[in-house]
């Protein structure tokens, strides 16, 4: 395969830009969160108390009267399962490509199964993210550091769920429309900022991965050596050309003393 193409397939494993979806969805879905935090401890309680009076199903002038509210209770949950399930399918992505990037070769079978079996999704995924960060070769002294970071990470999120899936529906006194309140929304910022950091830090440690790798960076030609002009033989004395001797110098006298020899004798 020619160095082109590798270099274009390691560029679309690159977890960056699956990184930043995950930044982004994680503010969308706390921002949303906090809006219905507020709603519920604004209004929740009053809407509920008259939603019960009304037997759950208000007519006439009833109805306006609380069309508005239950509208607004609707869209911010909507909101926040839409942001939810966008975070997920970006952090399921993400996770992907960062396996990707340290083997190309890397199935995205076992991501699924470590998100979606249940009691392995209480720590398979963890020990996935991990796995990653083994495999981009960190510098050492960072191990504990980082295992901090991703325990934090995950006890919170676990904190998260279990206050979602198991305290509100047993908590009957809560009195609201669900009874979500400040103690599900710090959990959810806690572990939706650890979360940033750990998808940060192995972005990082494979960005600086690949600048290191050998042949990473264009390979530019050598520019071709000038060509020294070849050296001629030395000329032998045979061969260079012969002097052309000068004529013999004209004398007048000469030509006047030879007939004068000549007639004396």
């Amino acid at each position: 395969m020619a160095r082109g193409e590798n270099n274009v397939r390691y560029t679309q494993a690159s977890p960056a830009r699956a990184a930043t979806a995950v930044y982004v969805t994680l503010t969308a879905q706390v921002l949303s969160l906090g809006a219905l935090v507020i709603f519920e401890q604004s209004m929740g309680r009053e809407l509920a108390a008259r939603l019960a009076a009304f037997g759950g199903r208000p007519v006439g002038a009833d109805a306006e009267a609380v069309v508005g509210a239950v509208t607004t209770f609707a869209v911010l949950m909507m909101t926040v399962a839409g942001t939810s399930i966008a975070a997920a399918a970006a952090y399921v992505t993400w996770l992907v490509r960062a396996r990707q990037a340290n083997d190309r070769s890397a199935a995205t079978g076992p991501v699924a199964a470590a998100w979606l079996v249940p009691g392995v999704n209480l720590f398979a995924p963890a020990v996935l993210v991990d796995e990653v960060w083994r495999g981009t070769r960190p510098p050492a002294g960072r191990r504990g550091r980082w295992l901090a970071l991703l325990t934090g990470w995950w006890l919170s999120w676990l904190a998260t769920l279990a206050l979602v899936t198991i305290r509100l529906p047993l908590d009957s006194s809560a009195g609201g429309l669900t009874g979500v309140g400040a103690p599900e929304l710090v959990c959810a910022l806690v572990a939706a900022l650890l979360c940033a950091g750990t998808v940060r830090e192995l972005t990082r440690l494979q960005h600086a991965a690949r600048d290191a790798r050998p042949g990473a960076a264009p390979a530019f030609a050598a520019a071709p050596a000038p060509v020294s002009a070849p050296i001629s033989a030395p000329i032998s004395a045979s061969a260079a050309p012969s002097v052309i001797s000068p004529p013999p110098t004209f004398s007048p006298s000469a030509v006047i003393e030879g007939p004068l020899a000549t007639d004396s004798h």
